[in-house]
């Protein structure tokens, strides 16, 4: 019978061989050895002959899984310098402390976890004795992404360390008074201490993987010589299955950012059960990670493992290992040795041999607690090989037990992630197996006690004397006092102020332009950082591509087919564009990294993100939170925005919800701007608040969100009215009246404010003129440039008259006195402008683009979304007839006359 998988002759031809007798030989070769020795044999030897060809870097398809061992040979295992019994001692106080704080918090019911931090004490422990640099060291130091679940071990070490008190660990999870601890890595509620968000799993991963690209990129730029910094991020097994964690691990190699560290914890349990229970994660994520490029160390067991090795002369014990899937090693976990030796070794002769020369004791202290994860002498060896690796980055894949150390009621129990506690029984037996001075009567009345050696204790003068070689505390967040960055030039903000005359333009365009101009600047120019998911030639940014060039490590090795144009396609090492292909969760780890670059750098940048508005908050508001939650600033730019504004495209690209999105987030500063120099007085105080002088008690770290259309209309100049500036910036301010319109209106005409935010301003003023020349009726349109924060100021003043302090929202404000109804309406669905109808003390109405998108021309989508101008007529008769103000017949005709 023929084999399937067999190569056929006509597929030889694909591979022309010059020595047919000497390719025959080698195939007999290993078909002898295969019949001599067995398959197991002949595959031992391939894998060998092709790791050596990979080291020798013969081009060849790189192995893609390895045995189920330790990449590195215990015998070629540095030595780990420093005092390994201090950093025994030092573990153990942190393993304790950390159990302690959760177990002392339970009482209030607050949560927190356990048993992540003991089984990765070690992976924490060792880098930071040994690896991690701190902020004073050369550069910016490290940039360390904590796993957020191991929280409770890093507050544990920084008590140990004198930067956390005990009623701050008493306040875990309990911030609300004010000298609390949050649950996890938040720098916008510990910004002295946390550096990056981590929790919401896989976006750390990412973000570590763009922070390293944009270190790299601020060297390149001469920015600043990050090269000394190296980014680790430690991760789980099971957070590897959120789709962010790998998205970007080609990027990664393909960059060879060596710069980049990821450590994944493999305890083999998600939150609930098995990470893989009938396969094996570390060869999956090796598999994975070999084939993106990266280089793979795997740390899987520990010290006791060694002696079953040398025992192994058939290989027997290797490939049990590789056979056995991973919920029956969490299964051998927690079972007698009678149990393993025959499930495990029963199950190969060879193997049964072998367990005849080991002990229940050796056999317990192998499948129980030997991982290579828990021991130092392992993890060094993996970080040193990580940190000497140069040309791809590296992952170490450390085995460990989820729960280590906390008793066999946590170890490598199912349920261990939810478990909350332990008894004061549980914590006296770890107490005697991590060998601490802890009495018995200082259990005072069933209240697990903290414990400390003193602050001149030999293991904190250790802890503090490795920190300052290493150059300070970690993980540590510090924003170096730097000026504020100069104001551009006026005239790069006062050219938009005249309008466009008859040339039609969008305001996606206006805003490209103004880039355009300020990253011409003397002063701040070079610190813009555009960032665009592949379509920079949708929004008109490829006039920027000769001028700024795009960032490519490698430059440009290639010719680019449209050379001969004058704005051509330019990559440069030095370029300033982060061009990231269709990826908005990439561009937006670039935008992240950037807009904090100010407190991990020390050095501000000025992001400015722009994509398709439907593409960005719906798609990847979850990063929109984590910049929030690490103090970001910038500039996000939902281009192509609105329901109606992008023809043709359909559903999934009709944005009529992002400002709804956007005002959920407290950091976020939205804005819907209708003409240029809308545009441009937003991103000045932008640039003002963020970067420039703030003013007393004004929050900097924010950021701004604007939506921006690609329909091109005529631009009005700036309105010479009073407190248009402000306006501008609160959110709103009038455009104009029907008289300074220039329409004809009878006198003691009713009257109606239109508000209208971005490109639903054109059709209130079509709707202005309607209602004049058809209707007798005066309208005044307002633009509302801001819906979002006029309900945040609207907010404050709420709050304010609860402390007792009489303030008027700015909404009222600039409303007193504006005669009739109101009517709200913009390319969004109601609820956007619905947002302010609480504090509006006129009658209120709204006109909104609710449901889904459709495919059609900008007109048609209008008329049928009921936001066009003739639409806002009727709307606005409606309004004035429930009033009284006109005949209540004329809405009818009205609807009959535009055929409504």
């Amino acid at each position: 019978m023929t084999d399937p998988n067999a190569i056929q002759p006509s597929e030889l031809d694909q591979l022309p061989d010059r020595d047919p007798e000497e390719t025959a030989e080698w195939q007999a070769s290993l078909d002898a050895v295969a019949k001599a020795a067995g398959p197991h044999r002949a595959a031992y030897l391939m894998r060998r002959t092709l790791e050596r060809a990979e080291g020798a870097g013969i081009a060849l398809p790189k192995l893609l899984e390895t045995d189920y061992v330790n990449t590195i040979p215990t015998a070629a295992e540095p030595e780990v310098p420093g005092d390994a019994e201090m950093e025994q001692r030092i573990t153990a106080w942190n393993r304790w402390n950390a159990a302690a704080m959760v177990t002392r918090g339970s009482k209030y019911g607050v949560g927190g976890h356990i048993a992540t931090f003991a089984s990765a004490a070690w992976l924490y422990e060792t880098g930071f004795n040994h690896f991690f640099k701190g902020k004073e060291a050369d550069g910016s130091g490290d940039q360390l992404y904590i796993q957020g679940h191991a929280s409770p071990g890093i507050y544990a070490r920084a008590f140990l360390d004198g930067r956390l008190t005990e009623e701050q660990l008493d306040n875990f999870r309990r911030e609300a008074g004010g000298n609390g601890l949050p649950s996890y890595p938040h720098p916008r509620r510990l910004p002295w201490l946390w550096e990056f968000p981590t929790v919401s799993m896989g976006l750390g991963p990412l973000s570590a993987i763009y922070q390293a690209r944009f270190n790299r990129y601020l060297t390149n730029r001469g920015i600043k010589d990050t090269s000394a910094s190296h980014v680790w991020a430690f991760l789980g097994d099971g957070e590897m299955d959120e789709p962010e964690s790998t998205a970007a691990l080609a990027l990664a190699a393909r960059e060879e950012l060596d710069n980049l560290t990821f450590v994944i914890n493999c305890n083999l349990q998600r939150l609930d059960g098995p990470v893989r229970a009938n396969f094996k994660i570390v060869q999956e994520l090796e598999a994975q990670f070999r084939g993106a490029g990266w280089n793979v160390v795997k740390t899987l067991w520990g010290t006791a493992w060694d002696e079953l090795f040398q025992l192994d002369t058939t290989g027997a014990l290797v490939r049990r290992l590789r056979q056995v899937p991973d919920a029956q090693i969490q299964t051998y976990q927690t079972r007698d040795a009678a149990y393993i030796r025959q499930d495990f070794f029963g199950a190969d002769p060879a193997l049964a041999e072998l367990a005849k020369l080991l002990s229940d004791d050796k056999i317990i202290e192998c499948f129980h607690f030997s991982r290579g994860g828990h021991e130092s002498r392992k993890v060094f060896a993996a970080y040193k090989a990580a940190v000497e690796h140069k040309g791809a980055p590296t992952v170490i894949l450390a085995q460990t037990v989820k729960g280590h150390t906390l008793g066999e009621g946590f170890a490598s129990k199912n349920a261990n992630h939810q478990m909350k506690k332990l008894s004061v029984d549980e914590f006296k037996n770890m107490r005697d197996l991590l060998g601490l001075p802890i009495k018995d009567s200082d259990f005072v009345d069933g209240v697990v006690p903290y414990g400390h050696p003193g602050a001149d204790s030999p293991e904190v003068r250790y802890l503090q004397e490795r920190r300052a070689a290493l150059g300070g505390p970690a993980p540590a967040r510090r924003v170096h006092p730097v000026a504020p960055l100069p104001a551009p030039a006026e005239k790069a903000f006062a050219s938009f102020d005249k309008g466009s005359g008859s040339q039609n333009v969008a305001t996606t365009m206006a805003f490209v332009r103004l880039v355009k101009d300020l990253v011409r600047d003397k002063e701040t120019g070079k610190r813009w950082v555009p960032i665009v998911p592949d379509e920079a030639r949708t929004f008109g940014m490829e006039s920027l591509f000769p001028s700024l060039g795009i960032y490519s490590p490698k430059g440009q090795t290639y010719e680019p087919v449209d050379r001969d144009q004058l704005m051509y396609y330019k990559e440069a090492k030095n370029g300033q564009i982060l061009n990231e292909g269709i990826t908005e969760a990439g561009s937006m780890a670039d935008f992240i990294a950037a807009s904090t670059s100010y407190a991990t750098h020390g050095e501000a940048m000025i992001p400015f993100y722009i994509f398709y508005s439907m593409f960005g908050w719906q798609r990847t508001a979850d990063q929109m939170w984590q910049l929030g939650d690490q103090l970001g600033r910038g500039f996000l730019v939902g281009a192509t925005a609105g329901r109606t504004t992008l023809t043709g495209e359909g559903l999934q690209h009709a944005d009529g919800h992002s400002p709804v999105i956007a005002a959920t987030n407290p950091a976020a500063l939205t804005y819907d701007p209708a003409f240029a120099y809308e545009v441009a007085a937003i991103v000045k105080e932008g640039l003002r608040r963020m970067y420039g002088e703030a003013a007393p008690g004004e929050d900097q770290d924010v950021f701004y969100y604007l939506t921006v259309y690609n329909e091109p209309l005529p631009q009005p100049a700036k309105p010479s009215v009073d407190g248009i500036d402000e306006g501008i910036v609160k959110g709103l301010y009038r455009f104009n009246t029907a008289e300074s319109a220039g329409v004809t209106v009878p006198a003691n005409a009713p009257r109606i404010q239109l508000l209208g935010s971005g490109t639903a301003i054109h059709w209130a003023l079509k709707a202005q003129r309607l209602l004049a020349d058809e209707w007798g009726v005066a309208a005044d349109v307002w633009s509302a440039t801001s819906w979002s924060e006029l309900r945040r100021d609207a907010l404050e003043a709420d709050e304010a008259l609860l402390r007792g302090e009489e303030r008027v929202p700015f909404v009222r404000q600039a409303l007193q006195g504006a005669e009739g109804p109101v009517l709200a309406v913009s390319d969004y669905m109601r609820q956007v402008p619905d947002q302010i109808a609480q504090w509006v003390e006129q009658d209120w109405s709204s006109l909104g683009a609710d449901g889904f998108g459709l495919s059609d021309t900008r007109e048609a989508a209008r008329r049928h979304f009921g936001v066009d101008a003739e639409s806002i007529v009727v709307a606005a008769l409606a309004q004035l007839a429930r009033r009284g103000e006109v005949k209540a017949t004329a809405v009818k005709e009205a609807r009959e006359k535009y055929g409504l």
